[in-house]
């Protein structure tokens, strides 16, 4: 069966991360019929799930996501929408402790565009997040316990009842993405 995999880069980054090429390659390699497509987010957090959301709109085929760190907290927002299976890796958890931190400007580490970020764009972040993550069934965490940006532990908490998997050491980066290929491609079913 026809599928589509939605993956979500991470905060300042791009579709032409290191993982993203990981996954993308993987999957082109082992099935024929799972497209997956990888935009090029907006810096702008509203801009950037508009834009997820027409390509949902768009899509007229089973859909799952994949995402790292914000991207991951994206993914994870619009699988409990969908109730659509979801590989989050070190994701972002609410309340997204430390983003005050990125207020003012930015820059993309991929493409090198200059973005400002201002206190209602947090807000806005903020609002898409939930106290419980209800869409645990169809939710695999993966995680490095040397994450520096994000804390595992809190995670692990956060996404309690989910389907865990923590690599103890490694970093926010995701160190582990070669040797969880297929997990990845097990738990989403691609065939």
């Amino acid at each position: 069966m026809s599928k589509t995999i939605l993956y979500f880069h991470g905060f300042a980054s791009s579709s032409d991360s290191n993982k993203a090429k990981i996954i993308s390659s993987y999957i082109s390699k082992i099935s024929s019929n799972t497209k997956i497509i990888i935009p090029d987010l907006n810096n702008n957090f509203q801009k950037a799930i508009s834009q997820i959301e027409l390509l949902i709109k768009n899509n007229d085929k089973p859909i799952s996501f994949i995402g790292s760190s914000l991207g991951g907290y994206f993914a994870a927002y619009f699988a409990d929408i969908y109730n659509a299976k979801a590989i989050l890796v070190n994701p972002a958890i609410p309340p997204l402790r430390g983003f005050d931190d990125y207020l003012g400007e930015n820059k993309n580490y991929s493409t090198g565009e200059k973005f400002n970020i201002k206190k209602e764009d947090i807000k806005f972040l903020r609002g898409l997040s939930k106290k419980e993550y209800i869409n645990k069934e169809n939710t695999l965490i993966l995680m490095e316990s040397g994450d520096e940006v994000l804390p595992y532990k809190e995670t692990s908490e956060y996404f309690k009842g989910c389907y865990i998997d923590i690599v103890f050491g490694g970093n926010h980066s995701y160190e582990s993405m070669q040797t969880k290929l297929k997990k990845i491609s097990d738990f989403l079913n691609i065939e």
